[in-house]
This record gives structure tokens, C-alpha cells and sequence, in this order.
């Protein structure tokens, strides 16, 4: 197990940038089984979740060669059909393999999905597209086995804008003969990084970013080179550690449409921004405004952005509410944020933080991939050492995370407990 070692009370200052996208690689990795043929991808994150899915495209049958941010992927002779379970319980986004495979070889077996523990998410929605696909979905002792002899094109109405479940049948649909229609798609960059994929690999796929997506189905798919869009998420986890440290940065490589609502909320608790193409230079006051957050799909305030963002609010002036209307677990993290001092009252799915003048290093542990992320920057801040145990959630999804910090003055290290 391994943990981050914090001394509090550094500002951060200097300039960053931001890694490729943990949740638009996923997919688009996945989607390299649907050309079986040579994928190159650029500026992919040396992450946790990337390697898993390098695992189980070579568990799959496929040929990966990795190279810092480059990876190759050879889907020519996939053999096996089925995601290994060990695998999938370790990453919610494995299911977006069973997608891919049913598009390319019309059956696939999996398990339900792991990963972070932030409450309710069935992929009920997945199952739902599939069937409407023609495709036969059988439960049995907790494996998932999909089979049909040809993929049916249709209009799928989703009862939620599933980032998964469009991702899924956006994948199953490729290779069918007519036109597929996602009613109700969700809109995230993500969704629209898959599209540009995989119609740079030949798809006919337009509405990315809006909520009606259109499939027609090709018969062929060839060879592809493609370049990962920046992570947002990461965007603002780098903007708001700045922010509650009192820094300044300047951080580069980012798509800063992506991320306008939190541009919005920053500009809103007294930061000042500079805002170019793909660049914001930021500089925080001596203290953030508290303000209220309501998370929603995109384009609304991002559920991912909400543990990060609820640190800096502990130390702004006033009191903040966040309302968290995706997830109804993912306020665990904040139990880690009241050992430090933090003053939050919880009821359902609102939290009232009253602002306080100061955070207390102590021992935390990270429940999940972005509360990890919010305890490191309330330990950027706290007064004394903070210890955050259990940075494994956090390795998931941030590359190099501790590096950046330290690059732009943070006094933070990782040990292996």
C-alpha cells in the first residue's frame, strides 16, 4: 500500500500542464478491437486504469506495446471472448470492452464491474441498449454472456444520459447494416473524443455533444493514429489546488471549453483568470468566497469536480452548499475532511460547509479516486504533516500527480507503507 506524505503551507506557483484523458482513453483503448488492425494512440496517461486495459486487450488476444504516453494495439487475431473477471472487478470502465466485442464478433461474456465505491451504478442501461440491438443477454451466477447473429439497427431511448451505456452501443452499432439513434445520449468531451475516433477509423457517427447521436453502420474499419484529448478533470483538480493554496499557475494544455463550468464556479470564489485557447492562468486571493454547487450532467457541474472543489470551499469565507444529484455515496471522503477540521453537515444529498480559517494535518484515507484527490489538496493547505493512506484510488486516474504538485512548489512525497 502506498501513501502521500504532505507538509501544508505551501503556495503553489509556476507553470503545469495537462495529461491525456483517463475517461476518453478508456473507450477509445476498448474501440481498438473493432479495426482488427493496427491502432496507435498519443498522449495516453500512464495511469492505473490504462494498464488494466492494456491487460485485457492482451487477455483478449491482442498484441500491446506501450511507450510512455504511446501505445500500439494489434486486434488482428483476438481469440478470446470473454473479459476476465479479476480484471473487471477492478475497473467500472472494463464493461466498455463488451461494446467493442459484440460490434466486431456479436458475442461477448463479462462480470459485473468494479471500481470506486460512490454508490448505485448498474449498468442495467448497457444491458438495455443491447437488447434493443437484437442481441440476447443472459444472467447467470453473476456473468453476463451476449449473443445474437446479427446486430439489429434501431433508435435507443435512454431513460438516463448514461455516459457507459452511449459509449456501449455507440461501439456495438459501428458494424451494422443501417442506422442506430441514441435519444437522450449523454454529452460529455468524452463522448465526443470516441467519435472523432472512431470516424477517423472509418465510422459514419455524427450528434457527439448533443443529445441525439446517429450510427451508420459500415462494413469495414482500417487502420488508425489518434491523439488522446487533455483531461479535464485533472484541469481542475490542478486549477483548484492553486486556488486553495493561494497560488498562481499557469496551467497549459488544456481544452478549456471543457471545463467552463468550473471556470465559472472559480471565477465566482475570487479567483482571478486569464483565459486563452489552451491555457488558463489563474491567481487565487488570500481567501475564496464560498458558493453553491449542484452537480449534473454535462454540461452542468461535473460530479467528478465536486470532492475537489468541496475542499477549497472548507476554507472559504462564509457557507457553501453542494447538492450531489449523480451519486448518493459520494460524500464519504468528507468524513476524512472534518479529522482535519473541516465543518460540514450532511443530510441526504446536500452538504453545508461553513467556512473555517484553517485545516489540521493529520492521518486520512482516500475512499475513492477524486475524494483521494480532495484530501491531497486539503493537505496542501493544512497546518503540519497530513498522511492521505490508501493513494491507490488516486493512482487510478492522475498522472504523476505528486510530481506536478512538487514541480510547482508543494512539499509532497509517496511511500510504500
Amino acid at each position: 500500500m502506498s501513501s502521500y506524505i504532505i507538509e501544508g503551507g505551501k503556495k503553489l506557483q509556476g507553470e503545469t500542464f495537462v495529461s491525456g484523458s483517463k475517461n476518453a482513453s478508456l473507450p477509445i483503448m476498448a474501440a481498438s478491437v473493432l479495426n482488427r488492425s493496427i491502432t496507435k494512440l498519443y498522449n495516453v496517461p500512464n495511469i492505473h486504469d490504462t494498464q488494466m486495459m492494456i491487460e485485457i486487450l492482451k487477455s483478449l488476444g491482442c498484441k500491446v506495446k506501450k511507450n510512455q504516453n504511446k501505445i500500439v494495439i494489434d486486434s488482428s487475431n483476438i481469440t478470446n471472448f470473454e473479459i476476465p473477471e479479476n480484471l473487471m472487478r477492478q475497473m467500472r470502465s472494463s464493461v466498455i470492452f463488451a461494446g467493442a466485442i459484440l460490434g466486431r464478433y456479436k458475442k461477448v461474456t463479462f462480470s459485473y464491474p468494479g471500481g470506486c465505491d460512490i454508490g448505485s451504478r448498474p449498468i442495467d442501461l448497457h444491458l438495455k441498449g443491447f437488447e434493443k440491438l437484437g442481441i440476447a443477454v443472459n444472467q447467470n451466477f453473476g456473468k453476463i454472456k451476449c449473443e445474437t447473429e446479427e446486430i439489429k439497427p434501431t433508435e435507443i431511448n435512454l431513460d438516463f444520459p448514461s455516459v457507459g451505456a452511449t459509449e456501449n452501443i455507440m461501439l456495438a452499432s459501428v458494424l451494422t447494416k443501417g442506422v442506430t439513434t441514441i435519444i437522450n445520449a449523454a454529452m460529455e468531451p468524452e463522448i465526443i473524443d470516441l467519435q472523432n475516433f472512431l470516424n477517423k477509423m472509418g465510422a459514419k457517427i455524427s450528434g457527439a455533444g448533443s443529445n441525439i447521436i446517429k450510427i451508420q453502420g459500415v462494413t469495414k474499419l482500417k487502420e488508425v493514429s489518434y491523439n488522446i484529448m487533455p483531461d479535464r478533470i485533472e484541469a481542475g483538480t490542478l486549477l483548484c489546488a492553486a486556488a486553495i493554496t493561494g497560488g498562481e499557475i499557469n496551467l497549459k494544455k488544456v481544452n478549456v471549453n471543457h471545463i467552463a463550468p468550473l471556470l465559472d464556479k472559480l471565477a465566482h470564489i475570487g479567483c482571478k483568470m486569464q483565459i486563452k485557447e489552451n491555457e488558463v492562468e489563474l491567481k487565487a486571493p488570500k481567501r475564496l468566497k464560498g458558493t453553491d454547487i449542484r452537480t449534473m450532467p454535462y454540461p452542468g457541474f461535473p460530479t467528478d469536480m465536486q470532492a475537489i472543489i468541496a475542499s477549497c470551499l472548507c476554507l472559504a469565507s462564509g457557507t457553501s452548499v453542494i447538492v450531489e444529484n449523480i451519486f448518493e455515496n459520494r460524500y464519504k471522503y468528507m468524513g476524512e475532511l472534518q479529522k482535519m477540521g473541516a465543518k460540514i453537515n450532511i443530510e441526504g444529498k446536500t452538504a453545508v460547509i461553513k467556512g473555517t480559517k484553517k485545516l489540521y494535518g493529520t492521518k486520512v484515507q482516500a475512499t475513492d479516486l477524486r475524494g483521494g484527490a480532495s484530501l491531497v489538496l486539503a493537505g496542501l493547505v493544512a497546518k503540519g504533516t497530513t498522511k492521505v493512506d490508501n493513494i491507490e484510488y488516486i493512482l487510478r486516474g492522475y498522472e504523476n500527480l505528486d510530481e506536478k504538485l512538487k514541480n510547482l512548489g508543494a512539499e509532497i512525497y509517496k511511500i510504500q507503507d
